[in-house]
């Protein structure tokens, strides 16, 4: 099982592939707070609900001041048609080999219809402008999630 993160601790650095093969790193983005999320697999229906609401807010959360990256163990070639098929707008990056899960604490045991199964565990980390830990959510819902997240941060 992975360690959880907690508030005060340093960001993991990454550099992963998004949809189109670029490079995504959480560097890129110091100065601005960022929202990293992390998801079993593109295309299933939780998931694509999951997604959509984070595009469906983006405008919301970007004016205040948040990144939304997601991630999770799929290929860029599997993103890129997730992406293109619900017309996300949102950055996505692939992890397959789940290391970057893994050292956010987000892949590990989980129950799952009462088994106990090793996978990504559903979850959401705020980095903020400095690099660290603002907020550590794990085993969230992939329904209403987006809302408490910006009602949680009063935006």
């Amino acid at each position: 099982m992975s360690e959880r993160l907690q508030p005060g601790d340093t960001a993991p650095a990454f550099t992963l592939p998004d949809a189109d093969g670029n490079e995504v790193s959480l560097a890129d983005h110091l100065g601005r707070k960022v929202i990293v999320y992390f998801y079993p697999a593109a295309m299933t229906p939780g998931c694509t609900k999951q997604a959509c609401d984070f595009t469906d807010n983006l405008a919301v959360l970007t004016t205040a001041g948040y990144d939304v990256i997601g991630v999770s163990p799929d290929k860029p070639e599997k993103l890129a048609k997730f992406r293109d098929k619900e017309n996300l707008k949102i950055t996505l990056v692939g992890d397959p080999d789940k290391a970057v899960l893994t050292a956010y604490g987000a892949f590990g045991e989980k129950k799952l219809y009462g088994k106990t199964v090793t996978g990504v565990i559903r979850s959401t980390v705020i980095v903020d402008e400095q690099g660290k830990i603002e907020r550590a959510l794990y085993n969230v819902k992939a329904t209403g999630h987006v809302a408490k997240i910006i009602k949680d941060l009063g935006i």
